[in-house]
């Protein structure tokens, strides 16, 4: 039997693949900053850690905290993290999520 194997940096069509999602669905969840991603020129790449984490986590606060775990005792995280919500045009915090 064949294994596949995924590579540790996908590209939009093997995000899609691998979520089995619509290339739109994830192209367009990225653009929102909903899923973890990096627009690098005109190609998106993912992390598929960073997605495993993603599909994980009840919230997207939760997947920022533990991506940003080795700045936790940095003094510039609030505002970093300030910053990130900001250009996200979006608050920290979703009151309709769960916890």
């Amino acid at each position: 039997m064949d294994r596949v194997t995924i590579p540790d940096v996908l590209t939009l069509e093997e995000a899609s693949g691998y979520l089995q999602l619509s290339i739109e669905t994830v192209a367009s969840l990225a653009l929102k900053g909903s899923i973890p991603g990096r627009k690098i020129e005109n190609d998106w790449r993912f992390l598929k850690s960073a997605i495993d984490d993603w599909l994980r986590a009840k919230n997207s606060s939760s997947i920022l905290l533990s991506q940003a775990g080795m700045l936790a005792d940095d003094d510039y995280l609030p505002q970093l993290r300030e910053s990130i919500y900001q250009a996200r045009k979006r608050p920290e915090i979703d009151d309709n999520s769960e916890i």
